[in-house]
């Protein structure tokens, strides 16, 4: 009966010279996050201030007997809260890419969790990319088989090209590999 260690103790090697795990180890892998301008320390300095000036505007305007602009101003207060909540809550979304040689997964998780994913056979895959010369890269899709999913939604053009050029390279080396 063969064992699974050398004489020395090492793992056997692969018959063929081949790392049995390296075909579902990744080539390629990145989580990519929408870019947040403010965290929760700024949401409240930002809001707190907002709030200050809102205010002493609003005791401004009534002591000279304008009250109903006091209550358009707690009406700015409450947009500018939501607009703020919402971009705060949206920035805990983020995308997960992964090559490996057997196969690229996209995973999109939403800001409430919710998680979307696509799995694709590299050797049957390609990225497709739309390029404009004074803005950059602007959208990348992974194509396979009539199906195409967009790639790093949330990045800005310099973020999404450095995804593409690692995403190219781990596609190029899958395929040298066949």
């Amino acid at each position: 009966m063969e064992s699974d260690k050398a004489q020395d103790g090492r793992p056997a090697r692969h018959p063929y010279g081949r790392d049995p795990d390296a075909i579902e180890r990744p080539v390629f892998a990145a989580v990519i996050r929408p870019h947040c301008s403010l965290g929760r320390t700024g949401f409240t300095v930002v809001m707190g201030g907002c709030c200050l000036v809102s205010l002493v505007t609003s005791i401004v305007f009534l002591t000279q007997g304008f009250w109903p602009i006091a209550g358009f101003f707690g009406l700015d207060m409450l947009a500018l809260w939501l607009a703020l909540s919402l971009s705060l809550r949206r920035g805990r979304s983020f995308e997960e890419v992964m090559i490996s040689q057997i196969e690229i997964l996209l995973a999109r998780v939403s800001h409430r969790g919710e998680r979307s994913e696509w799995r694709f056979n590299p050797l049957w895959s390609r990225l497709h990319k739309v390029e404009d010369e004074e803005y950059g890269l602007q959208s990348l899709a992974i194509v396979s088989r009539g199906q195409r999913v967009l790639v790093a939604r949330d990045a800005s053009p310099p973020e999404r090209e450095t995804i593409a050029d690692g995403m190219t390279r781990a596609l190029a080396e899958v395929k040298k590999g066949f």
